[in-house]
């Protein structure tokens, strides 16, 4: 894991974009005055982002949108290593992901034996519940560790899938009249189908848009103001749109 990299090998620049930030920090008023909290916002945008280029399959674009991503990470470490003792650095958060990634993948570093996919995907399952149950101690949810600050539909997924693996049983998923309820079992009926709900949510929601685009298009082939068009105009076209998306 600690072999010396050649020149040249990925990798090189990140050392650079660590010293330019430590430039910005020093020398830039805007930079120099942000928080872990005032880029939260920036995370959030610039992941989200990065998810629309892979949608779109516009991977040169990808390149730009990952670097902003990688940027969000230098920052909050360059800022995490000014609070000394109490804080980090980049290589720390550099270490921490390769020991997880080390200790979730015995089958690669460890020799333990796998069958498949499906192993690995048990085996990374076991070890996150060990890391659980030794944070929480005894007394620690089987959900623990799901963050709510994500979207509903994801945050939804990700509770029923984690219930699931650790014994739940199936039957109980959705089983909720209140508000939302509703919602909870789609997500779950997406997920039992073998869906990603958040994913298929945004592929529909994309049709939906290509959906009305080309409908508000064929309007104004026919020199119509599509905000001008009555109920059963924008049925017509609607149905006139159908495989134009």
């Amino acid at each position: 894991m600690s072999e010396e990299q050649p020149a040249g090998a990925p990798g090189q620049r990140v050392r650079d974009l660590v010293d330019v930030m430590d430039v910005l920090r020093r020398k830039c008023p805007w930079d120099a005055e942000q928080t872990h909290a005032s880029l939260a916002k920036y995370l959030i945008e610039e992941a989200y982002e990065t998810l629309e280029t892979i949608e779109r399959g516009d991977l040169g674009a990808l390149r730009e949108e990952l670097g902003d991503v990688l940027l969000q990470v230098v920052f909050h470490a360059r800022i995490a290593q000014e609070r000394g003792a109490d804080g980090f650095t980049v290589d720390d958060v550099a270490d921490a992901v390769i020991a997880k990634l080390v200790r979730r993948h015995p089958h690669v570093f460890a020799g333990v034996e796998v069958d498949g996919a499906d192993d690995v995907r048990g085996n990374w399952e076991a070890i996150k519940a060990a890391e659980r149950a030794e944070k929480g101690g005894a007394d620690a949810s089987v959900l623990e560790g799901v963050p709510f600050a994500q979207p509903a539909v994801l945050l939804s997924y990700e509770l029923q899938k984690r219930a699931v693996r650790n014994g739940i049983p199936e039957d109980l998923i959705g089983d909720d009249g209140g508000p939302g309820g509703a919602l909870f079992a789609a997500v779950d009926a997406d997920r039992r189908a073998g869906g990603d709900p958040e994913m298929d949510l945004r592929a529909a929601a994309r049709r939906f848009d290509a959906r009305v685009r080309a409908a508000e298009a064929l309007a104004r082939a026919d020199g119509r103001d599509p905000r001008s068009l009555a109920p059963q105009e924008w049925r017509d076209y609607w149905s006139r749109s159908a495989g134009r998306d």
